[in-house]
């Protein structure tokens, strides 16, 4: 949950405890007024990106606590902050000048108490108090300030790979030394505020333990994530514990686990129902009524915006969907200027398992595309793979793809449910296997069972033990 750092010099931002005497806050309206504006102003653009707002009373309630207990022992205690919980599966959180906090469902998921939830707030809450996005430009630029802040988390990679699969976002980065600071600040805030102060390096470890679990096949796609830009390093898990030592010896201040489990039960898992599943490596959507699968060793991403996987040897595909008039031949469609670099000699209708569909190849800044486009049931779908020109993997990663598009039976619609967290105590006779099987809708599911709980190798679950599966029931 802290950024990158090669080295750490012992005392370094001891300095950074003391947060600013003039923190930029929403309760800074009046002489602020153009930045915590322009930070109101790109909050719809994030509830967009993100999937908008996830709606849970309880878990609001609960992390509003949390929150609560951190501001009382600010040392400005009457700044505001504005929270909000964002429904998507990635596991984040950052700042915006101006107080506004975010977070995602997919972190809440993945921390296992009120305490690391606290640590990942108040790392966060540190920026906001330290007033590190001023520091980063002079005060007359706050409007280019916030614009690069915004732009900066918002932005769309311009590498051939990444603009295939546009959508996802690059985090804002702060400094070195802002990192440090927010760091020392949050651990501090936490231990003040009576939560574990161990639980900043024990969610680290937790991250790491997530971007293993999403490393498959040498393909890890993490670009919505936390660790994007606040990456994991054994240094600064050393460093978190070296200040959560100033509050006591590990089993110091309350982990609050039974309410944080209590709040989190019941709440989604993955995708939202209305953007399609992913299960293992087949995407499904309900709604449209369509599916298709991506090889072994490919990670799924699915956004609002569109569903892209990452595989090895950089082979990316890319779906969405689009509006094409009905009496639009498809190979004319991929012929009307969409495609960079189409060779037009290329295109070729095509009949994919029963549903009209185009062919085409085309070559841009030293990467290869194969373009599919299929109609069914009146609507249009892009399949688009891209492989760096050396690869000989294109053609037979496209083929399989497009391949195994079809539609879904009313049945298989109907059986294809959200998934969420459920919590569950364990029973005599039972063990970490066991309970890990009982998980639906999910694959490697030991692994992301000892994930989701903090458990590492080699450790089990014991009798009366409170644990998180994720399940469609």
């Amino acid at each position: 949950m802290l950024s990158a750092c090669q080295s750490l010099n012992g005392g370094m931002y001891d300095d950074a405890l003391k947060p600013s005497a003039d923190p930029v806050t929403a309760a800074n309206v009046t002489r602020d007024n153009k930045l915590v504006q322009l930070a109101r102003q790109q909050h719809p653009r994030i509830l967009h990106t993100y999937g908008g707002e996830y709606s849970n009373p309880k878990l609001e309630r609960m992390v509003a606590k949390v929150v609560g207990r951190l501001t009382l022992v600010s040392d400005n205690p009457d700044q505001i902050y504005r929270i909000t919980i964002l429904n998507s599966p990635s596991v984040n959180a950052f700042a915006l000048p101006g107080g506004y906090l975010y977070i995602t469902r997919g972190l809440l998921a993945l921390a296992d108490d009120s305490a690391e939830l606290a640590a990942v707030i108040a790392h966060e809450m540190g920026h906001v108090t330290a007033n590190h996005g001023l520091q980063r430009q002079q005060l007359e630029a706050e409007e280019a300030l916030t614009s690069h802040v915004v732009a900066d988390l918002l932005s769309n990679d311009r590498e051939a790979k990444t603009a295939l699969i546009r959508g996802k976002l690059k985090l804002a980065q702060f400094s070195r030394n802002q990192e440090l600071a927010a760091d020392a600040i949050g651990i501090n805030s936490v231990g003040k505020a009576g939560f574990d102060p161990y639980a900043a390096s024990r969610f680290l470890r937790a991250m790491q333990a997530y971007t293993d679990f999403r490393t498959v096949s040498g393909a890890n796609d993490t670009s919505l994530d936390f660790l994007a830009t606040h990456p994991n390093t054994p240094q600064r898990v050393s460093l978190a514990v070296e200040k959560a030592r100033v509050f006591g010896p590990p089993g110091t201040g309350e982990r609050d686990r039974d309410a944080y489990l209590k709040g989190i039960d019941g709440m989604l898992f993955g995708d939202k129902p209305d953007e399609g599943f992913v299960r293992g490596n087949t995407f499904l959507h309900p709604k449209l009524g369509i599916t298709f699968t991506v090889p072994q060793g490919f990670v799924i991403d699915n956004s609002a915006q569109a569903v892209t996987a990452a595989g090895p040897g950089d082979v990316a595909v890319r779906f969405d969907g689009v509006s094409v008039n009905r009496g639009t031949p498809l190979d004319d469609y991929v012929r009307s200027g969409w495609v960079t670099g189409l060779d037009p000699s290329s295109v070729h209708p095509a009949t994919i398992n029963g549903n009209e569909a185009a062919v085409a190849r085309a070559v841009s800044e030293g990467w290869q595309f194969d373009v599919t486009v299929i109609r069914a049931d009146g609507q249009v779908y892009r399949l688009l793979t891209a492989a760096p020109m050396a690869s000989h993997d294109l053609e037979k990663v496209a083929r399989a793809v497009s391949g195994s598009f079809r539609l879904l039976t009313k049945a298989q619609k109907a059986s294809l449910k959200p998934l969420s967290i459920r919590i569950v105590t364990v029973e005599t006779g039972q063990n970490i296997a066991s309970i890990a099987a009982m998980m639906r809708g999910v694959d490697r599911k030991l692994d992301l069972f000892r994930v989701l709980n903090g458990l590492g190798p080699g450790a089990d679950v014991s009798v009366g033990d409170k644990v998180k599966i994720v399940t469609d029931e």
